[in-house]
């Protein structure tokens, strides 16, 4: 288990990741984390995006399904 430190960050309040933390979760500065809900009600700190995902999705479904349109388009 790894601690995190709330901070004042301007008129904020952030996280503190320390190297551990970071090397972890495979982040950078400047990189995006999501706080989620676990089903059980836990939250989870990710560099997973659940709404990217689902636009990854929909773009495969929607080239599996159009194949043969996008082949036409592309040429």
């Amino acid at each position: 288990m790894l601690a995190l430190k709330v901070t004042a960050v301007g008129a904020s309040e952030g996280l503190v990741l320390n190297k551990e933390a970071r090397r972890i979760l495979n982040v950078k500065k400047g990189d995006t984390l999501y706080l989620t809900e676990a089903p059980d009600g836990a939250m989870r700190i990710t560099p997973y995006s659940p709404e990217f995902e689902r636009q990854m999705t929909l773009a495969e479904t929607i080239m599996n399904e159009d194949r043969e349109i996008l082949r036409v388009l592309a040429k």
